[in-house]
């Protein structure tokens, strides 16, 4: 079947459990989801991404997946999403799914039977491995360390060997090497394509290939020491051939979660005819305040975000297509991250022009389009993600209890998990229920969709007009990229062109007034102001993170 043009998507993304409960329980579900659907359609959006609504222990909310043709019943029934599904579609919508198939829950019935021993049909749907003998005792069979912080190595007493698991305990690693487990795969798919579900955003994807023997990682390098031997492994491009070839099938898109991955590497995935994704997420934008990961934290460079947006924006150029987001459910909220709290509705709309008129699929996640913030709590018993808390038990343990909670304050990806603020009502009119699953901002009194639907400068409405603006020009959708100033600390510049139309979007980052030397090609130029977050804009002069779009006409 012929794929439909994904190139001019913008994406929302739902984290179910926190996006909005129709039941009155708690918690968020598909009956919330199918009352806010003509919300959804009204910020302009073409698809929704959905992260995992499978049966789960939720040991990582989800991406512990116990059974792949289901949902959790905290979120409703198949026929529930069966509804929502069809009333997406009805409204133009696209619905892809999250696809989590480097690793299972550990009490999927696969896992359950494989650690049963070896001599069952399920025995290698894992890696199973014996403990190295040593005179002073038993070891794990290789120095791999888990990215949730650990060993990457649980003992299964069953079969007095160890499982791998590159994430949580909970989370064994499934053996894509075993046919079977591919055959599993294609399975899977099959059921939601034949569904009508439109694609997949596939979960570190790029892990599912294993170097053969699994030897020993880097020893003095934390967390991701053995990265080199399971990230783009020896037999990743077919195991990902024999999955498009099932998508391909449908018409279906696949995006891939790719961590640690350069533009060089990601055209090997998705250039040309043939590729094997359609886009990737990559995490360089996420790093312009930390290094490697949020939990080591440094101050937020506006060099380092555009030497990032830029490297992809021209290297995917002509042969790739970007996906553009800056907010997901792995990572705190962009605006407690590289905006402002005192120009809080200036910096939130700012950043969304920083990214949205780039070439590519602009993603946005639930909360991102009113501003939402980091959420502040004051012990880690009160922090619910398995990530936070290993980290804050493993590292820095002699540090100040004061230092180390702000270590999970700028880096915890519960920040990304708090209840949607849909109203100032109590619990922010995310819930009926006394209490919601989890805590709500208290900022939600001034944040929330409510008090920004009829406000024509909100940041709801920024969003919704920059994502209009983008559909309806084919400059924004298809047009080159250029940037300007590359070396400012305080601004960025760039512009989009196409067919002799020129549209220039010019940010600042900076906390006082600019006065910018324009480009060459815009000075002398008449420009038209498409969209902006100040009254009364000024080429060339900036206030304190204001956005400006221009069309450039050469006189």
């Amino acid at each position: 079947m012929e794929q439909f043009d994904f190139r001019r998507m913008s994406i929302y993304q739902i984290w179910v459990r926190s996006f909005c409960d129709g039941n009155g329980d708690g918690i968020g579900d598909l009956y919330g989801v199918y009352d806010k659907l003509d919300y959804i359609a009204s910020l302009g959006v073409d698809a929704i991404w959905f992260s995992p609504i499978y049966p789960s222990p939720n040991a990582d909310f989800g991406y512990d997946v116990s059974d792949y043709r289901d949902v959790h019943p905290d979120y409703g029934t198949l026929e529930q999403f069966q509804k929502v599904l069809r009333r997406a579609h009805e409204l133009g919508l696209k619905v892809l799914l999250d696809l989590v198939i480097n690793h299972t829950s550990d009490q999927h019935p696969w896992f359950l039977e494989s650690r049963k021993g070896p001599d069952n049909p399920y025995s290698d749907y894992y890696f199973w491995r014996d403990p190295i003998l040593k005179r002073s005792g038993r070891r794990l069979p290789n120095n791999w360390s888990s990215q949730f912080a650990g060993p990457a190595w649980e003992y299964g007493e069953e079969r007095d060997q160890y499982y791998l698991h590159l994430f949580s305990k909970n989370q064994p690693d499934l053996n894509m090497d075993n046919p079977r487990v591919r055959e599993e795969i294609e399975g899977i798919m099959r059921f939601w394509l034949d569904m009508g579900v439109d694609g997949f955003r596939e979960d570190v994807i790029t892990y599912i290939s294993k170097r053969e023997g699994l030897p020993n990682g880097l020893p003095w390098l934390p967390v991701i020491n053995a990265m080199h031997h399971y990230k783009d492994g020896p037999n990743l491009l077919p195991y990902l051939r024999q999955f498009r070839a099932v998508a391909r099938e449908y018409g279906a898109v696949q995006i891939g979660e790719a961590p640690m991955t350069g533009v060089k590497r990601a055209l090997r995935y998705v250039c040309g005819p043939d590729r094997v994704l359609d886009m990737l997420i990559q995490f360089q934008p996420m790093m312009a305040d930390c290094f490697l990961t949020e939990y080591l934290h440094h101050a937020f460079s506006l060099r380092k975000l555009k030497r990032a947006f830029s490297r992809w924006q021209y290297g995917l150029a002509g042969r790739g297509w970007n996906a553009l987001y800056l907010e997901n459910h792995d990572h705190p909220r962009i605006v407690s991250r590289y905006g402002s709290s005192h120009f809080w509705r200036e910096s939130a709309t700012a950043l969304a022009a920083s990214y949205i008129f780039q070439q590519g699929c602009p993603f946005v996640y639930q909360g991102q389009e009113i501003g939402m913030t980091n959420i502040r709590l004051h012990s880690i018993e009160q922090y619910l993600d398995v990530a936070s808390r290993n980290l804050y038990h493993m590292f820095h343990k002699n540090e100040p209890q004061e230092k180390r909670m702000q270590r999970i304050h700028v880096s915890s990806r519960d920040s990304a998990r708090t209840p949607v603020q849909w109203s100032g009502a109590p619990n922010a009119g995310f819930t009926s229920a006394p209490e919601p699953w989890f805590y709500v901002n208290q900022n939600y009194t001034k944040i929330n969709v409510a008090a920004q639907e009829d406000d024509p400068d909100s940041v709801l409405n920024f969003y919704r007009a920059a994502l209009a603006l983008r559909k309806g020009s084919e400059t924004l959708l298809f047009g080159d990229y250029r940037e300007y100033h590359p070396h400012s600390g305080t601004h960025y510049l760039y512009e989009r062109t196409l067919n002799g139309e020129r549209i220039a979007v010019a940010i600042s980052f900076a906390h006082i007034p600019l006065h910018i030397r324009l480009p060459e090609p815009w000075r002398g130029a008449t420009k038209t102001l498409l969209l902006g977050n100040y009254p009364d804009a000024i080429p060339g002069t900036l206030r304190p993170y204001e956005a400006q779009v221009w069309k450039i006409e050469s006189t």
